[in-house]
């Protein structure tokens, strides 16, 4: 039986989605969980792109290293081969949604609809603004996390 999977999903995965990918890897690790995690982008734009320098520096700030990652665009094969595909905002949850296969088995979601009051937002793109932005980011993806990892454990 092969590990629960997620896919973390924002516009060019470089700045939210490996946060997102980093911040699982260290929650599933500290909780003993065995899950395949990786991230994607909708555009191809940072195609073979490590991380903004910014959310590298936010990670490192918490003891994770999301350096070696690189940034790749979502496949049509990823909604058969996730579990479950977690979208930063709405926009790329529409993107997902209107590139999922008719059987595509994977469950979309957005990454606060785990967090008790905070479905249906977005978690902030920081990627044009300053590094606290990144900041503010992370709080946002560790609350998902943090929820997601709570929900997994459950079902496990």
């Amino acid at each position: 039986m092969r590990p629960p999977s997620v896919l973390f999903v924002c516009l060019g995965n470089i700045c939210r989605s490996p946060l997102a990918e980093g911040a699982l890897r260290a929650a599933a690790d500290e909780a003993g969980l065995e899950l395949r995690i990786d991230s994607a982008g909708t555009s191809d734009w940072h195609v073979g792109s490590e991380p903004d320098r910014r959310a590298q520096a936010v990670a490192a700030a918490h003891g994770i290293n999301i350096s070696r990652q690189r940034a790749r665009q979502v496949r049509p094969e990823d909604f058969h081969r996730f579990d479950r595909i977690v979208a930063m905002d709405g926009t790329n949850l529409e993107h997902l949604q209107a590139m999922a296969p008719p059987d595509g088995t994977a469950r979309l979601s957005l990454l606060l609809d785990h967090v008790a009051g905070r479905q249906g937002q977005s978690v902030a793109d920081p990627y044009f603004g300053e590094s606290d932005g990144f900041t503010s980011t992370w709080a946002d993806v560790t609350a998902g996390v943090s929820a997601l990892i709570a929900q997994m454990s459950q079902r496990v």
